[in-house]
């Protein structure tokens, strides 16, 4: 029999593997019971929670003061911002074109640097602690719609170049860098939102085009990966990369020796969704190799997840030692980026952005 204490201690560890969004633009009950009951591994940030710079800033001041005050160990707060099409902040923030027109610029890297600079000034200004970006996809073609404008080129030594441009610059200004979508989302002809893409390409293609970017990235220190909802025939033809094992664990971390976090994409897409549930999605991404698993709207989803990854881990279908590994991860990304964050001072964001 589990006791209440050990039952506790388990929800504070199984719920640091979440990164769940919020519905407002204020801290609400319900996220706060999150962090609270479970310690919360990190919050993501949409445009519905984000009104101004000033706003912005104090909901990450509240989210922090509470992580730390319940538990001591602070949260990753995290934003889409590629620029471009993909860009949750918005003016006042500098707006940047996204990664197509700074890999069509006539000085990219110069750009590329500049992007990442600004952008993780400002994140880290407001309180936003990681940057879900670069997108290190090659294109292949004409890109599918929900891609266009975001990726860097079709070359994918330019493709590896840029990301590796922006991974350095936005970790040596203090945001975590997350490269997606692994192992490459440049040839899908499906949106991940609404279905599941099967991307044919042969192993050469993968190793010669796919791959190269990702492990510049490695190689230069990025903290995070995320997944790609799409199935890649040539190596797993069944499951979809966040919920492969074959890729995550195998090819990301064997293979390619990535020791950072894995991070999934928002496991609430149709891609998933609709064939394995985002609960039950979660905890076979997890089970695949993730450390941090995205449910980016419901957090009823969240406490379904850890409620089976708590049972389980309870019955030993999932061990204690797997658990610890991703654990491990998450403290040491913590320790590395988010002991040093100096606090948000409103007076700072107001003169900054003149407001």
């Amino acid at each position: 029999m589990h006791s209440t204490l050990e039952l506790s201690e388990l929800n504070n560890k199984i719920g640091r593997l979440f990164m769940a969004g919020m519905p407002g633009k204020e801290l609400d009950a319900d996220t706060e019971a999150l962090i609270r009951d479970y310690c919360l591994g990190g919050v993501i940030l949409f445009s519905r929670n984000i009104e101004n710079p000033v706003q912005l800033a104090g909901l990450c001041k509240d989210l922090q003061d509470r992580a730390m005050k319940y538990h001591g160990i602070p949260l990753f707060l995290a934003v889409d911002q590629e620029g471009g099409p993909v860009a949750r902040l918005r003016e006042p923030f500098t707006c940047f074109p996204g990664n197509e027109a700074i890999g069509a610029d006539p000085k990219p890297m110069d750009r590329a640097r500049e992007f990442a600079e600004v952008t993780a000034r400002e994140m880290t200004l407001v309180g936003l602690n990681m940057d879900l970006a670069p997108v290190v996809d090659v294109r292949w073609g004409e890109p599918e719609k929900h891609l266009a404008g975001r990726t860097f080129s079709d070359d994918p030594k330019k493709v590896a170049m840029l990301g590796q441009v922006v991974i350095k610059a936005l970790q040596g200004n203090g945001v975590m860098a997350v490269a997606k979508h692994f192992p490459g989302l440049g040839k899908t002809s499906l949106d991940p939102h609404h279905h599941l893409p099967t991307i044919e390409l042969d192993g050469r293609e993968m190793e010669e085009i796919n791959l190269p970017p990702f492990k510049e990235a490695v190689a230069a220190g990025v903290s995070g990966i995320m997944t790609s909802h799409a199935i890649y025939q040539s190596v797993e033809p069944a499951l979809p990369a966040t919920l492969s094992n074959k890729i995550l664990s195998e090819l990301l971390r064997d293979t390619i020796g990535f020791k950072g976090l894995i991070l999934t994409d928002d496991l609430e897409m149709g891609a998933i969704k609709k064939k394995w549930g985002v609960a039950e999605g979660a905890v076979a991404s997890f089970e695949a190799g993730s450390d941090l698993l995205l449910i980016c709207e419901n957090q009823t989803w969240v406490l379904e997840a850890i409620d089976i990854l708590r049972m389980k881990v309870i019955r030993g279908e999932i061990s204690g030692h797997r658990l610890h590994q991703s654990l491990g991860r998450i403290m040491k990304a913590k320790s590395r980026f988010l002991e040093k964050t100096k606090k948000v001072s409103i007076k700072e964001v107001r003169a900054y952005f003149n407001l």
